[in-house]
């Protein structure tokens, strides 16, 4: 005889459950999804992330650095003039600096190319910049004679291979998660907006309420 009862309280119990999800559905605010949607659309339009345009900003800075550094090193070995001459038109391997400015120009090249006007989602890119820098210092290092021309010669490799790695991890742990992350909430934003929507299909207008005519007594 206590069956009925009980059934009927679990019943309700589990409708009172439900009902915190029903009313997380009904609080959703269209307006509020509706600005995020548009302001995510509008920094698609305008261009890229500010997160992606910090790393076009470093690897801006990389080349003027790599370039700054090179020009003090042709003014200390006796002259622009003369050093330029010796070092771009006499280019030897084992003791120009030269190939190391156009290191940085290849990085510059095709990481802006990449990740600027592309807007490359990849890794392949930075990936292939950074093997190739890295190699090319290393081999440079062991087979050149840098080390015996001064401090120049231990600056400018280990700072053109430290920035080649600072750009590789801004890339990978920074730009693409955050993006990606960006991304996924504009999807969910999107999707609660059009079931919000068909939650709340329209606000009634004033036309739409109406009171009836008042009757007769005794009627």
């Amino acid at each position: 005889m206590n069956r009925v009862p009980g059934d009927a309280e679990n019943a309700h119990s589990s409708s009172v459950e439900s009902c915190p999800s029903l009313r997380d559905v009904h609080s959703i605010n269209p307006t509020q999804l509706m600005a995020r949607i548009e302001s995510y659309e509008g920094r698609e339009k305008k261009g890229i992330s500010d997160v992606r345009r910090t790393f076009c900003l470093f690897v801006t800075f990389d080349l003027l650095f790599i370039t700054l550094l090179w020009i003090i090193e042709l003014n200390v070995k006796g002259g622009i003039e003369t050093t330029l001459e010796k070092e771009v038109l006499h280019y030897d391997y084992s003791s120009s600096y030269f190939d190391i400015f156009l290191l940085a120009v290849f990085r510059f090249k095709v990481l802006i190319l990449a990740y600027a006007m592309c807007r490359l989602r990849h890794w392949w890119a930075i990936a292939f910049t950074t093997a190739v820098t890295s190699a090319f210092l290393l081999a440079k290092v062991i087979i050149s004679q840098l080390f015996s021309q001064g401090a120049f010669g231990y600056v400018l490799p280990i700072i053109s291979f430290i920035l080649a790695w600072i750009e590789t991890w801004f890339l990978d742990f920074k730009v693409l998660p955050q993006e990606a992350e960006e991304e996924n909430r504009f999807l969910i934003a999107q999707d609660a907006t059009e079931r919000a929507a068909l939650l709340h299909p329209g606000v009634l207008s004033d036309g739409q309420f109406y009171s009836p005519p008042e009757s007769v007594a005794g009627t």
